[in-house]
C-alpha cells in the first residue's frame, strides 16, 4: 500500500428530539466513525442506529467518550479525579462496545471528545489515565490523538497503536493546537480551502497556521466534525482531492502499525 489516510467524523451526537449533524450524508464519505456514547451527545437509540448505519456503509466504529456535560455538548472543561475519569471512560466505551457486539461487529478505536480531548492533549496525567483505561479494556484498540500531543506519547507508552489526527475543518495555532471555537476563524468552511489544506497535510506534511506560519505534521487520520456547517461537502472535497493525488482512503485499523 502506498500513502494511505483515514477520514473520521464525530457522529451519533443527536439525542431525544434534537438532531445534530447529517450522519447519513457523512457515512458514504468517511472510513471511521467516532460515535458519541451518551454523555456529551447521543442516546441509546441513536447509538444503536449509528452503529447500524456505519456497518451498512463499511465504516469502522470507534467510541467517542466525553465529559458528562450534555448541556455544554462536552466542550466545557471539567475537573475529575483520576478514578472518576477512568470510570467515565469505561462506562461509555463499554456501552458502545455492547451495541457493536449486538450487531456482530467490534470497535476499532477510541477518540476522546471536545474539552476532554483538548485537555488531555497537554496534560500528561490526564492522557495517561485515558490511555490506561483504553488499554485495560482492549489493548487492540487504537487511540486517536492530536498529532504531536502529550496524549500521543501516552498512548504509545501504554502499548496502544495511536492514530495521529489532523483536522480538515479547523484552524491551527503556531504551537500545533486548535484555534478555540470561540474565535471567528476557528472553523474552515470553504471546500476549496479544506481540499488544499488536507492535500498539503498528507503529501507535504505541513499546514498553514492562523498567524501565517507553518507547522509540520504527519496525520494518519483526518477529522471532520459532523456539526460543522456544510460538513458533507467539506469531506467530499477533501476525499476527492486526496484521491486525485494518489492517496488511498482506508480505515486506519487496516494499515496502522
Amino acid at each position: 500500500m502506498g500513502r494511505a489516510v483515514d477520514i473520521n467524523c464525530d457522529l451519533g451526537e443527536s439525542f431525544g428530539a434534537y438532531t445534530i449533524g447529517d450522519d447519513s450524508a457523512m457515512m458514504p464519505v468517511i472510513t471511521s466513525a467516532n460515535i458519541a456514547c451518551g454523555f456529551h451527545g447521543g442516546d441509546p437509540l441513536v447509538m444503536e442506529r449509528t452503529v447500524r448505519l456505519a456497518r451498512e456503509h463499511g465504516v469502522e466504529i470507534g467510541a467517542h467518550p466525553g465529559f458528562p456535560d450534555l448541556w455544554g455538548f462536552g466542550r466545557r472543561e471539567m475537573r475529575l479525579s483520576a478514578d472518576e475519569l477512568r470510570a467515565v471512560l469505561t462506562y461509555q466505551i463499554g456501552a458502545l462496545w455492547a451495541f457493536a457486539r449486538a450487531q456482530g461487529t467490534r470497535l476499532q478505536h477510541v477518540k476522546p471528545h471536545g474539552a476532554l480531548y483538548n485537555m488531555a492533549a497537554n496534560d500528561a496525567g490526564w492522557s495517561r489515565v485515558i490511555a490506561g483505561a483504553i488499554a485495560s479494556i482492549d489493548s487492540g484498540l487504537i487511540l486517536v490523538a492530536l498529532h504531536g500531543s502529550v496524549m500521543e506519547r501516552s498512548g504509545r507508552d501504554a502499548g496502544l497503536r495511536v492514530g495521529r489526527e489532523a483536522f480538515g475543518d479547523r484552524a491551527y495555532n503556531a504551537n500545533g493546537t486548535l484555534v478555540p471555537r470561540a474565535r471567528p476563524d476557528a472553523l474552515i468552511t470553504e471546500p476549496a480551502a479544506v481540499a488544499r489544506r488536507v492535500v498539503e497535510m498528507v503529501t507535504e506534511g505541513t499546514v498553514e497556521t492562523v498567524d501565517g506560519g507553518e507547522i509540520r505534521l504527519a496525520p494518519d487520520t483526518l477529522c471532520f466534525h459532523g456539526d460543522t456547517p456544510g460538513a458533507p461537502r467539506l469531506a467530499h472535497a477533501a476525499r476527492d482531492a486526496l484521491v486525485r493525488v494518489g492517496v488511498e482512503i482506508a480505515p486506519m485499523g487496516r494499515w496502522l502499525s
